[in-house]
């Protein structure tokens, strides 16, 4: 049985092979990168719980903006 952390691994990797790491031509932002704005919107709000989809949605809204600025 392979532990949790070999489980998380393996879903790591895998999800990185169908993430691009560089997005220089993307028409949109990966989840990634919405992932890791919603958290720093999570941190920046002091950690409140409960409002994990409004900081996933002000973070897509803030890099889809961005990314039709280019």
């Amino acid at each position: 049985m392979k532990s949790k952390t070999a489980k998380a691994d393996v879903k790591e990797r895998d999800h990185e092979a169908i993430e691009p790491k560089h997005t220089h031509f993307a028409s949109a932002p990966s989840r990634g990168e919405i992932r890791k704005r919603a958290c720093e919107l999570h941190l920046e709000r002091g950690c409140v719980h409960g409002l994990d989809q409004d900081d996933w949605l002000q973070a897509e809204r803030e890099l889809m903006d961005k990314y039709q600025a280019r």
